[in-house]
């Protein structure tokens, strides 16, 4: 898909057929998963060259940060929009065009291109929507990195709640929901976390590589922008360390609930063996036993099982296992 922008009084306005000559007029165009005849029209149009999937995959920093004839080619990997998958996403920027080409639906591009004038600052030149497009992927995420600091505390009130449930098949259920949630946790703050250690790379090498050719008023936003992310790479780096404390606490009630099932197996089989003892003694058939023509021994048999289970039970409630 194709959408084309232009600056007018300091907003973006659409542009309703993107045509060749409309979009030599554009000063964003951004390209959602483009075909083929969307990219070679947009080559045409502006002369910028439309970066692959796989070429903006690639992690090493000479593929994702370039300068050539005055334009930056940039990538970085953004949070698909509805899960927690990483999908990259390209920025051209030469002095009067911005070029964006993603694969991916993103709430964060949707909600720039369509935000009311006077919401965030204006729409002066390509360079201003480039700047005003990370900071909304850094507040964004931010949002996002808030909720699950959120998500994580209510995981942890539910793991270290007073009150257990009263079924065991309730906390197996609890302790699976909880280490699935942990799990989606740390893997969306590890996601967010490649996402800023990109856009951080992306602000460095723009301060260094177009500094004189930004207009002023951006260096300061751009310098705020490089210090929110080191920020947020510090909270992202506590809730990882909440995320593994969580996580062995949880593993930590796992095994006591295994040690209680194996304490209840070793009860039951210590209670097990003196009644199996005396069976098995009565059980045998020798001519000469004592008790074979005892009119009581059958009833003296079973009070002596009952009792040799009885007694471990009781000892062994008094010591507190049971």
């Amino acid at each position: 898909m194709l959408t084309a922008f232009t600056c007018d009084n300091g907003t973006l306005q659409r542009i309703a057929e993107p045509s060749g000559d409309a979009l030599r007029g554009a000063t964003w165009i951004d390209l959602v998963s483009p075909t083929m005849d969307e990219v070679r029209s947009v080559e045409a149009a502006t002369g910028l060259e439309v970066s692959t999937r796989d070429e903006l995959s690639e992690i090493e920093t000479s593929s994702r940060l370039a300068a050539e004839n005055g334009e930056l080619y940039l990538s970085m990997p953004l949070i698909g929009h509805g899960d927690s998958a990483l999908v990259p996403v390209g920025f051209v920027l030469s002095s009067d065009r911005l070029l964006t080409i993603r694969f991916a639906d993103s709430a964060v591009f949707e909600l720039f291109a369509d935000r009311k004038p006077g919401v965030a600052p204006g729409c002066l030149t390509a360079a201003h929507i480039f700047v005003g497009l990370l900071e909304a992927i850094v507040d964004r995420q931010a949002d996002a990195l808030e909720q699950t600091r959120a998500d994580l505390d209510a995981i942890s009130r539910r793991i270290f709640r007073a009150g257990a449930p009263d079924k065991r098949n309730q906390e197996d259920r609890l302790l699976r929901e909880t280490l699935a949630a942990i799990g989606r946790a740390g893997e969306f703050i590890s996601d967010v976390h490649d996402s800023h250690h990109g856009a951080g790379r992306i602000v460095a090498f723009v301060q260094a590589s177009a500094h004189d050719r930004l207009p002023p008023d951006l260096l300061p936003r751009l310098k705020t922008l490089r210090q929110d992310i080191l920020s947020l790479n510090d909270f992202s780096g506590h809730l990882n360390n909440k995320v593994q404390f969580l996580l062995d606490a949880t593993l930590g009630f796992i095994n006591i609930a295994q040690s209680h099932i194996i304490k209840v197996l070793a009860v039951v089989g210590t209670v097990g063996v003196p009644p199996t003892l005396i069976a098995s003694i009565y059980g045998m058939n020798f001519e000469a036993m004592p008790e074979l023509h005892f009119a009581w021994g059958y009833p003296m048999a079973l009070g002596l099982i009952v009792l040799s289970a009885v007694i471990p039970l009781l000892w062994f409630r008094r010591r507190g296992w049971l």
